[in-house]
């Protein structure tokens, strides 16, 4: 099953294909928000806040290897809209070594530095232990979780984005139950947590994969000694690309895990407030992430197969219907924060509601600048400028971190410091991409 996105009309193209994307990891985020959820409700606040700093961790590691499938996704989308079928799967066996390689040492490193991991994270000492066992167990996922987003990508380039959300959505259905098995069941704590987790990322990882390689030949990639050797060619072009995402995606989330260490040192309290925010926040924006990568995949196919009014006109396309959602979006938000919050915390917890209210209110309003970065991001990464994503990470977390750490400590800002810097950071970005691309444009039309 594939679509050739080269094709149809503009507008429903993208929408078609965004739309089994966006479902696909607004149901990711529901398997996480199930964890938060079952742990807060049953566990208390302390396991909410080891679970939600053990997501951010995880978040981070695993933006890695998503960042580098994400990279190679690039690059088979443009080869197959060039319609270079023997390129595009030289370039799925390096990518699958490349990253496989990665992953193994990856693994094997984070086991090795657990508690160094966690001292950096400044995790207070009554929450420590319980964060240091579900760590432990949710580290076994790591390769699964590569294994599902380099086949779900690779599904996505040749326009297949059906595929990946049904292993997502039965992965989510067996965390869930498997969540309420464990936790609330046989009441194995945060341990049952993570190994439904864990449990569930096995099921679409493995999945995926087997359903890619018997039932889509134009993915199944040689994988003998003489097309290893083939595929060093094509081993630059995708280290290019891998790295260059997987640095963007990285530095992003590794921005966000040092926001997470200065919420760390503020107490119980505000950490327990930011997981569950932080849950809402990734739930409420995630699907204008999903659709700017349906609109970068459809950026690189067009690309590649020379299609240039078509690129333009997604791209006008692409921007009017993401900030139509993010205006939405940041509606809802900022009136049902409060009945939002107590999804996770109990209403007893009047203090953890109260931080979480201000969190939500404050970053919801600006939910156009993150639509419009992600539009961003996937824009370079789609017309072979993905360094430019790095760029506009780096200034947006740049930002984030340096006003955060500046600003918390003064008294009467507080935490509201780490809130305000978030949305500055993201139209400091937004405003460089545009200004990089006008540029751009000048320069083409000059020559």
């Amino acid at each position: 099953m594939k679509k050739d996105l080269t094709q149809g009309n503009v507008t429903k193209s993208i929408l078609l294909f965004a739309a089994p994307m966006i479902l696909g990891n607004l149901l990711q985020q529901c398997y996480n928000i199930v964890d938060m959820l079952i742990v807060g409700r049953a566990l208390g606040a302390g396991a909410l806040a080891a679970v939600g700093a053990a997501y951010t961790l995880m978040t981070f590691l695993t933006s890695v290897l998503i960042g580098m499938c994400m990279g190679s996704g690039t690059v088979f989308s443009f080869y197959f809209g060039k319609g270079d079928d023997r390129r595009m799967k030289e370039g799925m066996t390096a990518s699958f070594l490349f990253i496989t390689a990665v992953t193994i040492a990856m693994n094997i490193l984070v086991f090795a530095a657990i508690d160094p991991i966690l001292r950096l994270l400044k995790i207070p000492a009554d929450i420590h232990e319980m964060m240091r066992e579900y760590v432990w167990i949710i580290f076994w996922g790591i390769f699964f979780i590569f294994l599902y987003n380099y086949f779900a990508f690779a599904l996505r380039a040749v326009g297949n984005s059906v595929i990946p959300l049904w292993f997502l959505g039965i992965s989510s259905v067996a965390n869930i139950v498997l969540d309420v098995v464990f936790v609330m069941g046989i009441h194995m704590g945060v341990a049952g947590a993570a190994w439904a987790t864990v449990l569930s990322q096995i099921i679409a990882g493995a999945g995926i994969g087997f359903y890619t390689w018997i039932k889509e030949p134009l993915l199944r990639f040689p994988m003998g000694v003489r097309s290893i050797m083939e595929s060093r060619k094509s081993l630059p072009e995708i280290v290019h690309f891998s790295l260059a995402a997987s640095i963007q995606q990285s530095v992003m989330n590794f921005g966000i895990l040092m926001i997470q260490g200065l919420v760390n040192s503020f107490g119980t309290a505000v950490m327990a407030a930011f997981a569950a925010a932080v849950k809402i926040d990734s739930f409420a924006y995630m699907p204008a992430q999903e659709f700017a990568n349906a609109f970068s995949i459809f950026i690189s196919q067009n690309r590649g197969a020379g299609k240039q009014d078509r690129v333009d006109q997604g791209v006008r396309s692409s921007v009017k219907m993401s900030m139509l959602f993010c205006i939405v979006v940041s509606v809802f938000v900022v009136l049902m924060a409060k009945y939002f919050m107590m999804i996770f915390i109990q209403p007893t917890e009047t203090e953890i509601i109260q931080i979480g209210i201000g969190y939500l209110r404050m970053e919801g309003t600006f939910y156009c600048g993150i639509g419009l970065l992600f539009l961003w991001y996937g824009y370079y990464r789609a017309i072979g400028k993905p360094e430019m994503s790095v760029v506009l990470t780096v200034i947006s977390l740049g930002t984030r971190v340096l006003l955060a750490y500046t600003l918390a400590p003064v008294e009467g800002i507080g935490v509201y410091g780490i809130w305000w810097a978030i949305p500055i950071g993201w139209f400091l970005a937004d405003v460089t991409g545009y200004v990089y691309m006008m540029k751009n444009r000048k320069k083409a039309k000059g020559r």
